[in-house]
């Protein structure tokens, strides 16, 4: 009997992230691209009004509202609420799935390559991070273990939870070839992955690798009508899993002026600039690396 029997690809998330929309265009096109013999591919555009106006979202972010108490939460009524819960009803519910797996597919402005964000350390989900980076040399792990039934994510909905393809950079409402090739390639390796497992095949072993652990974002400096005053670093800049030492630029004010890290211990930046952020004057996430094991939780190493 196959371990995965139902995989659902999932794009426009964001609206404004278009490489996972048009890819799925593309697939619903040439299907035999993402079929594989032994499950059943699915594709879903899952924030299409989103899409239709070019914005990352219209009410709420999608992808923070598939925590379990949100989805049953009747009075949480805004569009991309409402769209969380239509979801859950067709791959879920979340109590009990339809769908074993889901691929989402992201792109960040950020200049963060490929990253494979997966939020639970079962072996079959972190043995996938670890083929796609077999196949992709220098993609980076990023780890964010959460409880499945609390985590916010879409993929979360699925049996197995899922996998999260975020490549960057590229600006939003944008394709752009390379970013849009890479995310291919990915997804092609995640499903290859996944007809292995069902064949009885292990393709990675037992490992340990490093990766990234979140450990929490960091705010563009306001003053007190919580206007921002200040703008990453230009040393910072693109420098995403990068080491950031105490004493090292962080911030840089409107009249030129350099802000540290006031921190005691080396953090790593991740999503350093983001656009999508912005709205909540969010500069970066501090990460920190970790030692990624494919039998055991993750070690700070």
């Amino acid at each position: 009997m196959s371990i995965i029997s139902k995989v659902a690809i999932t794009g426009g998330t964001h609206g404004n992230e278009l490489t996972g929309v048009h890819l799925l265009k593309h697939w619903r096109e040439t299907p035999s691209e993402v079929t594989r013999k032994n499950f059943s591919t699915e594709l879903h555009l899952t924030n299409p009004k989103a899409n239709k106006a070019n914005r990352r979202y219209l009410d709420q972010d999608l992808n923070r509202q598939f925590n379990i108490h949100d989805l049953n939460n009747s009075e949480l009524t805004g569009y991309e609420h409402s769209r969380a819960k239509v979801i859950n009803t067709l791959l879920g519910p979340k109590e009990n799935p339809r769908v074993d797996f889901i691929i989402d597919l992201h792109t960040t402005t950020a200049n963060m390559g490929m990253s494979l964000i997966f939020n639970t350390d079962d072996p079959l989900v972190v043995g996938m991070a670890f083929y796609v980076q077999d196949q992709m040399p220098g993609s980076t792990l990023f780890f964010d273990p959460v409880d499945r039934l609390e985590d916010t994510f879409l993929t979360s909905i699925a049996r197995l939870n899922g996998f999260l393809i975020e490549v960057g950079a590229v600006p939003q409402g944008l394709l752009r070839a390379d970013v849009y090739q890479a995310t291919r390639e990915a997804t092609r390796h995640c499903l290859d992955y996944l007809e292995l497992i069902n064949q009885g095949i292990s393709p990675v072993q037992p490992q340990v690798r490093e990766g990234f652990r979140f450990i929490e974002k960091v705010k563009l400096p306001e003053n007190e009508q919580g206007e921002i005053t200040a703008m990453v670093h230009p040393n910072l800049q693109d420098q995403d899993y990068q080491p950031i030492n105490p004493g090292d630029p962080l911030f840089m004010t409107l009249d030129g002026s350099t802000l540290i890290y006031e921190g005691d211990k080396v953090v790593y930046g991740a999503f350093i600039n983001e656009a999508a952020y912005y709205d909540a004057h969010i500069g970066l996430s501090f990460m920190e690396k970790v030692q990624v094991n494919l039998k055991s939780d993750p070690v700070v190493g």
